[in-house]
């Protein structure tokens, strides 16, 4: 039999089948001593599912409780001893709130579901509405716990209809058991309308809907929704005309930019985003999609004619060392340039002076101002870092993220 530190020689390299036939009492010791590193102790307590040998619990309890312990480990844990009812009370007692470790407020919380105390199941909502997927999940495995003990009409009469994630949890119930949801279209907030959306899966009753829906934001949805059914761009161009081509207008914002724009963060934009730019990304003609290397070695070749000796473009993942985005780097004695990726728009730091702009614009690049870079795209959330809110102009023609 190989050892543990041979099954599992380096992080993320563990063999979890050899694992499994390691005996339990030599895991369960293993997973309790937190001299051991947490990257092997981890897949030891994953190991151990089904199998936790008794007498061992209160080890392995201990270091759940443990706040100085990793919570990697910990959270492995709570998931091997979820059916531990004797984990209840700590798991509810107000200590827990000041328990900071990444994820474990989550863990709590889920581990309170799965061992049926109603009482979290307001929070557990809140967590299954979070942007975050592993909040998401902890937030869905919690509120499955109590559904399969209580019922889902006992937990739906207990978080009822007012918050927006008790709604979100309702459309998703009702799609766990086959029912219409195309109701949700209509929901005043725009993160559960995605969600009805993204679940409505019969196409006649979407068409249907059209007709019947009670504001022009849900036939959009409704638009959108039947686009994703059937990928049939010709009939969301005759459903788009039909409703009078609806679209987010921004003052200042013309159509060079907002093409270009709309084309790349319209598909893909956060759940809060009103769906007309949704709709727009599908129906509108795209823009030329750019040749950047063309662009890189234009723009090049314009400002060497001007006599301001251009270092060779990097990416901007490149020039942070990490990340990805939409433009390129040239660095010039007068400062440093940056060349999107989306179109012939290029701008600059302050010190990039005069003759930069003059000689990228004799080659056909749009110089982005700060007036112009200003401009707020409205209700076209995106992500950026960490947050999911509209942004400038200038924020996405020139958009970076680690």
């Amino acid at each position: 039999m190989r050892s543990i530190e041979a099954l599992i020689p380096r992080p993320g390299a563990d063999d979890a089948a050899g694992l499994r036939e390691v005996g339990a009492e030599e895991l369960a010791r293993y997973v309790a001593d937190p001299r051991h590193p947490w990257w092997r102790r981890r897949p030891c307590a994953v190991a151990l599912t089904g199998r936790v040998p008794e007498p061992y619990v209160p080890g392995l309890i201990a270091r759940v409780q443990d706040p100085g312990d990793t919570s990697e480990v910990r959270r492995a844990l709570l998931d091997l001893l979820a059916d531990r009812t004797e984990l209840l009370p700590w798991l509810r007692h107000e200590d827990r709130a000041s328990d900071t470790s990444y994820g474990m407020g989550a863990a709590f919380l889920k581990a309170r579901g799965v061992l049926g105390d109603r009482s979290a199941a307001p929070e557990l909502s809140t967590l299954a509405a979070s942007p975050w997927q592993g909040e998401r999940d902890a937030g869905d495995a919690g509120l499955d716990g109590l559904v399969d003990r209580y019922g889902a009409d006992a937990i739906l009469a207990e978080l009822g209809e007012e918050r927006p994630e008790d709604r979100e949890f309702r459309v998703w119930t009702r799609y766990r058991a086959d029912e219409d949801v195309t109701y949700a279209l209509a929901d005043p907030d725009r993160t559960v309308a995605y969600v009805g959306q993204s679940l409505a899966h019969d196409a006649d009753r979407l068409r249907a809907y059209l007709d019947e829906a009670p504001t022009t934001e849900a036939k959009v949805w409704a638009a959108y929704a039947l686009h994703g059914l059937t990928e049939d761009r010709a009939e969301a161009r005759a459903v788009y005309e039909r409703l009078g081509r609806p679209r987010v207008e921004v003052e200042g914002l013309d159509e060079e930019l907002r093409r270009a724009i709309v084309h790349e963060y319209g598909p893909g934009c956060q759940r809060a985003s009103d769906p007309r730019w949704r709709i727009e990304a599908v129906c509108a003609e795209p823009p030329a999609r750019p040749d950047v290397e063309d662009l890189l070695r234009r723009a090049t070749a314009a400002l060497t004619a001007a006599g301001l000796e251009p270092r060779p473009p990097v990416s901007c993942g490149e020039d942070h060392q990490q990340g990805d985005g939409t433009y390129h780097v040239i660095e010039t004695g007068g400062g440093r340039l940056l060349i999107s990726t989306l179109g012939p728009f290029a701008t600059g730091e302050q010190e990039a002076h005069d003759a930069a702009r003059r000689a990228l614009e004799s080659a056909g690049f749009r110089w982005i101002d700060e007036e112009t870079g200003a401009i707020r795209v409205t209700d076209l959330c995106v992500y950026y870092y960490g947050g999911r809110n509209p942004l400038t102009v200038d924020a996405l023609l020139f958009y970076w993220q680690d």
